[in-house]
C-alpha cells in the first residue's frame, strides 16, 4: 500500500500561512518522520509520497533529505516558482527523489492562474523533467485546470483531494461537472484524499462521503485514482487508520485487481515510483 499524499511540519521552525485560526489548534505542532512511521506501520502502508506545505524551495530540499534518509518515503512533491524563467534549472538543482511539483493554486486571487503563459511554460518544463504536477484547486479553479491539462497532453497532472468537494454544504455543482471533465483526460490522475476534512469534522459518516467518492471513481476509473491520507490534516476529522478504513469502504465496488491499482499501482505510474519501501536513486 502506498499513501500518495501526506505532509510533515514543524510550526516552531517555519510559518505556515494556511495554519491560522483556533480550529487548526489540534494539528499546530510538529509531525515528524517517527510519527509517520508509527501511523503507517499500524495501517500496513509500505511507501509514501511526501507533499509540500508552503511555497519554499528550502522546505523542498529538507523533504528530499528526509526521503533520502527514510526508505518509507518513496518520493517528494515539492515546490518551485513555476513563473521563474529558470524553472528548468531550479528543478534540476534538487537532489533526491523529486517526483512532482505543487503550488497552492487554491489561494491565488486569479482563478485562471494556471493558464497564464508563464505558468504554462513552467508546467511544460516539469514535463520535460519527467515530473508530475499536483493540482491543488477548488471548484472555481477547475476550468483553468482543465485548460492547462488540455494544453499539455504529455504532462501528468494529479488532482489533489478530488478538488475539495463542498461535502459539508452539499453543493454538487460546479464541482461535479468540473471533475468529470478532468476525468476525460488520460493525462490526469486523481487522489481520493481529504474528503473527511471537507465534510463536517465532528459528524461525518462514511455513507455521507459515498456519493462524492462514487462520482470521482466514475470520472477517473480505477486506473487513474489513488489513495492519499492527507495526514496530518486528516486528524482534524479522523485518525490515520480511520481514513484508511474509510478508503477501503468507499472502494468496496472495486475488484481485487482494481483495488491493488488504487492503493499501489496508480501512484507508482503517476509519480514513476519504484517498488514501495525502496529508496529511489
Amino acid at each position: 500500500m502506498i499513501d500518495a499524499h501526506h505532509h510533515l511540519w514543524d510550526p516552531s521552525r517555519r510559518e505556515y500561512p494556511w495554519m491560522t485560526g483556533t480550529a487548526l489548534d489540534p494539528i499546530r505542532h510538529p509531525y515528524t518522520v517517527d510519527d509517520l512511521r508509527a501511523v503507517t506501520k499500524a495501517a500496513g502502508v509500505k511507501g509514501t509520497v511526501l507533499v509540500q506545505t508552503v511555497s519554499s524551495e528550502e522546505e523542498t530540499r529538507e523533504f528530499l533529505s528526509v526521503a533520502q534518509a527514510e526508505p518509507l518515503v518513496a518520493g517528494v512533491v515539492g515546490w518551485t516558482d513555476l513563473t521563474a524563467p529558470d524553472v528548468a534549472e531550479r528543478v534540476a538543482s534538487f537532489s533526491g527523489p523529486l517526483v512532482g511539483i505543487r503550488h497552492q493554486v487554491e489561494d491565488e486571487a486569479d482563478p485562471s492562474w494556471l493558464t497564464r503563459p508563464e505558468v504554462l511554460r513552467g508546467l511544460a518544463a516539469l514535463g520535460e523533467a519527467g515530473l508530475a504536477y499536483d493540482l491543488l484547486v477548488k471548484p472555481p479553479q477547475l476550468p483553468a485546470a482543465l485548460a492547462a491539462a488540455k494544453a499539455l497532453p504529455d504532462q501528468v497532472f494529479v488532482l489533489d483531494h478530488a478538488a475539495k468537494p463542498p461535502i459539508a454544504s452539499g453543493e454538487w455543482q460546479p464541482w461535479a461537472d468540473g471533475v468529470a471533465a478532468l476525468g476525460e483526460l488520460d493525462n490526469v490522475y486523481c487522489k481520493l484524499s481529504g474528503l473527511v476534512t471537507e465534510a463536517d469534522w465532528a459528524r461525518w459518516k462514511v455513507g455521507q462521503l459515498a456519493r462524492w467518492a462514487e462520482h470521482v471513481l466514475e470520472s477517473f476509473g480505477a486506473s487513474r485514482l489513488m489513495f492519499g491520507s492527507d495526514w496530518p490534516v486528516c486528524e482534524l476529522a479522523a485518525a490515520y487508520e480511520v481514513v484508511v478504513d474509510t478508503a477501503f469502504s468507499l472502494t468496496g465496488s472495486l475488484s481485487d485487481a482494481e483495488r491493488l491499482e488504487f492503493f499501489d499501482g496508480n501512484a507508482k505510474r503517476a509519480y514513476r515510483l519504484p517498488s514501495a519501501g525502496t529508496r529511489p536513486s
